[in-house]
């Protein structure tokens, strides 16, 4: 099967008219192997702020900060490859983490960015890391929410339960891949599902349902191929190593009871990367900046506007690296 659009689910469009009818425009770039990479854009200033999600998800999780950024920055937020608008790849084996850096960096050549501050949720923490590890001069400064900087599924619960059982999916959809499709269309954008999430992962008094059902709707769109070799990828990578060789202002944000990437390998970033700063969202959980959207959206103006000053124009790739300060204090958020 050849290249084709995500069906289903949110295309960059959607997520762009989700943010209170403010203007923006759709657009796409091309990667290395001809893939199409939608992304969407409103706001303006510079540097540019680009959203990256977690595997499966399409936007639902930056609906309220993209939203918060824009009067201020051009926000600039991308489909992976086979999630939402962007296309599925011909070599449905190209889908892994490195593919995405390389399509991240593809998007801020297509929207004109040299450089740009990068902000990563889940497996966009990962994401963002890794284009810092290849292209330092293009991150302005980085925002890592809810994420961790590798193996992913070896700290789901705290448990090595994901890692021995997901080989068996995988397996399981690799072989079976009609039936894996009928089975997420049909099991996961339900209502036990999301009852199931609101009951165990996330704080219920805190998220509105339809953004939860948004999320579920995204993922029963993605081809169960892409989403289990995707997540596979990213379960076998780590930036742990590259850590300590960051050099921009970096921001990280944390749920405090987040049941995906326990709090404690945020702490564990913030202790490694030189000058960071950590935030810990109080009852925060893996979708932090849905259950408290003013709160986070406070901590990262405030980080960007201390730490990059006043947004400008347009600023070049040429400019020096920002100083390493000295090492604020984590401190837990009051809501």
């Amino acid at each position: 099967m050849g290249p084709g659009r995500a069906r289903g689910g949110s295309t960059g469009r959607e997520f762009l008219r989700s943010f209170d009818g403010m203007e923006s425009i759709a657009r796409s770039a091309i990667a290395r192997d001809g893939t199409r990479l939608e992304f969407t854009e409103m706001g303006a200033g510079s540097p540019a702020v680009v959203l990256s999600d977690g595997v499966g998800c399409a936007g639902f999780v930056w609906r309220y900060l993209g939203t918060a950024l824009a009067p201020r920055y051009r926000v600039i937020h991308w489909n992976y490859r086979g999630h939402g608008g962007s296309a599925i790849p011909r070599d449905r084996y190209r889908v892994t983490l490195d593919d995405c850096v390389e399509d991240l960096l593809a998007v801020l050549d297509a929207a004109g960015e040299p450089r740009a501050v990068l902000v990563g949720h889940s497996m966009g923490v990962q994401v963002s890391l890794e284009v810092h590890r290849r292209a330092p001069k293009r991150v302005a400064a980085l925002v890592l929410v809810c994420g961790a900087p590798g193996h992913p599924l070896d700290t789901f619960h705290d448990s090595p339960a994901l890692r021995l059982v997901f080989p068996f999916a995988r397996g399981a959809v690799e072989k079976h891949p009609t039936l894996a499709r009928l089975v997420f269309k049909a099991v996961v954008p339900t209502d036990f599902a999301i009852e199931m999430a609101l009951a165990h992962e996330v704080n219920r008094a805190r998220v509105d349902r339809a953004d939860l059902a948004r999320y579920f709707a995204d993922l029963a769109a993605i081809d169960p191929v892409v989403f289990v070799r995707m997540l596979a990828s990213a379960g076998e990578t780590n930036s742990s190593d590259h850590l300590p060789e960051v050099d921009v202002p970096t921001l990280i944000l944390a749920g405090e009871r987040d049941t995906f990437t326990p709090v404690r390998l945020s702490r564990a970033m913030h202790r490694a990367i030189p000058g960071s700063e950590l935030v810990v969202i109080p009852s925060g959980t893996h979708v932090a900046p849905l259950e408290y959207p003013a709160l986070v959206a406070r901590h990262v103006r405030g980080f960007l506007a201390r730490r990059l000053g006043r947004p400008a124009r347009r600023r070049t790739l040429g400019e020096g690296k920002a100083a390493r300060p000295r090492r604020p204090r984590a401190r837990k958020a009051v809501p």
